[in-house]
């Protein structure tokens, strides 16, 4: 079940599948998270464009960072989740969004995905150059924070926003070479 599990960059040629995985997160009535899946994908080009502009930087809107996106899929190309990596943080970021958002699609969840999705997340965070990682999650959201923690999370704190309680957790990693 877990074999061919990669990550990819948002690409026109997984349209049909990405279509697929946000209409049936929208027959749920549940919010699509990470925001990115909240795009309008009218001009799927222009969607896909921006998506990965804004890794670099380009078109960001107003108070936005640098950002990768990558959706995780399996051998046969079926799009089970997305995953933003955020390559900075601003003052917001700091205290509720974090470094990371993701979720996998409903008909996908409780299958271990999101536990994968985030650890192939946390080697692009090594390329970005991205060592101590911010996570936060609901404090409700008990499968985000399993996640989290079998990611090596460390729990830092909880908060209140808009009258949600949330957690903070931090996942350090260092490379081997910086132990010769």
């Amino acid at each position: 079940m877990r074999e061919g599990l990669r990550l990819v960059k948002p690409n026109v040629s997984l349209k049909n599948e990405y279509l697929e995985m946000v209409l049936e997160w929208k027959e749920t009535g549940e919010e699509l998270i990470p925001w990115s899946l909240n795009f309008d994908t009218t001009d799927f080009h222009f969607m896909i464009e921006s998506l990965n502009g804004y890794s670099k930087g380009i078109g960001l809107p107003d108070g936005f960072v640098e950002c990768s996106t990558y959706w995780l899929v399996n051998k046969n190309n079926k799009i089970l989740g997305a995953i933003d990596i955020r390559h900075r943080l601003n003052e917001f970021l700091l205290f509720r969004g974090g470094h990371i958002g993701y979720g996998i699609r409903p008909s996908e969840r409780k299958k271990g995905y999101a536990c994968i999705m985030l650890s192939l997340a946390l080697k692009q965070c090594e390329v970005i150059g991205i060592s101590k990682v911010l996570i936060t999650c609901l404090k409700n959201n008990i499968g985000s924070a399993k996640t989290i923690i079998k990611n090596r999370g460390i729990f830092e704190s909880e908060d209140i926003d808009n009258g949600e309680f949330f957690q903070r957790y931090w996942l350090i990693y260092y490379k081997i070479s910086n132990f010769r």
